[in-house]
């Protein structure tokens, strides 16, 4: 959470005095309001706001026809969620390398299609982008769906297009830790009518038929699904959000600057797919060895963290890794019929470099609201 105040405050008032908190009201409806101004924002013809990044990929994933007897590819380092959400449709996740820009390895991403494999998951990691144009040749190539997991990168650009609206679909997440926030929150965004109907059924499917007229132009026929619904308090803080992303964003990309510049000649720092349209949260350094980077980092101790967080890193997936893909057997993709003889080989070390590019790298979070004086103390302390 980088900038949250009056403005969130008005906003929640706003809906308490409407005594409209219920997402289908005959008020302001904060909600629908964000989706369009989101999609105004991004430039996608459909948003569906819900209530996390993981919902955005499952609903996503649902709108595409995944489910058993099909792969997705993943890459090796992101949130355990992006995981899951192949899971959560009965699919199963294969696991393929990243590349020195810590995203997915295009590379490896071929060599792991099959037959069954129906779409592809980059993850913008730490707002950092992947090689979207590789990743979409080969996507075209097979007949695969591109979807991109844009959880950590909301604001965050590839080549002049927002990140998150060049694959078929995309999900962004709005929870405390991202670059907006309303503490928890999601979006999925996409161009694609089909998708954009069944995930809209998929994700509301017990309120969309009965409240408003939210079917009123949907063909696809009605399904069984869950409740990804939010409040009318998540639509109007994420309303306020939205107004301060692009000078958060141009904020990052200042003091990013300004200790890169402070930081040359001491660090190398890793590539990026567009250093110009990441969303600057990260200033990567990258040291020769995996000794190197923890003896940095024991000699700085505060300001700079590993990699490693746990389940960002696909060896520490239990679940996954375990093959414990749902509580009840009949429900567990890794048990499914329709699912074996897929790739679900997972060994610890079945992803080296992933392994050893983490170990070398460590990350200085970049704060948008520190002045200059600030950002001159915290570079000393980063050159100590």
């Amino acid at each position: 959470m980088f900038r949250i105040g009056q403005e969130e405050i008005d906003a929640c008032r706003r809906v308490i005095e409407s005594k409209n908190l219920f997402k289908i009201n005959g008020g302001v409806q904060e909600v629908h309001m964000f989706e369009e101004e989101l999609k105004a924002k991004v430039g996608t013809d459909y948003a569906i706001c819900m209530t996390s990044g993981k919902a955005a990929l499952i609903s996503a994933l649902i709108g595409m026809g995944i489910g058993p007897g099909d792969e997705v590819i993943v890459p090796a380092y992101t949130y355990i969620a992006t995981a899951i959400a192949v899971t959560a449709v009965g699919a199963i996740p294969v696991i393929a390398e990243i590349d020195e820009t810590l995203t997915l390895d295009p590379d490896d991403v071929e060599k792991k299609i099959s037959k069954h494999t129906k779409a592809i998951i980059p993850v913008h990691i730490q707002g950092f982008p992947c090689n979207l144009d590789k990743l979409t040749a080969i996507a075209k190539k097979h007949g695969l769906y591109l979807l991109e997991d844009a959880c950590q990168s909301d604001g965050g650009k590839y080549h002049g297009k927002y990140l998150g609206t060049i694959g078929d679909a995309g999900a962004y997440s709005f929870n405390y830790f991202k670059v907006i926030t309303a503490g928890e929150g999601g979006a999925l965004v996409t161009n694609n009518r089909p998708i954009f109907e069944r995930g809209l059924i998929y994700h509301d499917s017990s309120a969309i038929a009965y409240f408003g007229n939210q079917l009123e132009t949907v063909e696809s026929e009605q399904f069984c699904g869950t409740e990804f619904r939010v409040s009318e308090f998540t639509g109007a803080i994420l309303r306020e959000q939205l107004k301060k992303l692009d000078s958060i964003i141009d904020d990052l990309h200042k003091n990013r600057a300004y200790l890169k510049d402070k930081l040359s000649g001491r660090f190398n720092f890793i590539k990026s797919n567009d250093f110009d349209g990441d969303c600057a949260t990260t200033l990567a350094l990258w040291f020769d060895t995996a000794d190197e980077a923890i003896a940095y980092q024991k000699h700085i101790g505060g300001g700079t963290r590993p990699i490693e967080t746990g389940k960002h890193v696909y060896s520490n997936w239990t679940p996954i890794m375990q093959k414990h893909g749902a509580f009840h057997p009949a429900f567990d993709p890794f048990k499914m019929e329709a699912n074996q003889g897929l790739n679900m080989n997972y060994a610890p070390d079945m992803c080296p470099k992933c392994l050893e590019y983490l170990s070398r790298a460590v990350y200085i979070g970049v704060d948008p609201n520190m002045n200059e004086t600030q950002l001159d103390d915290f570079a000393k302390f980063l050159l100590k």
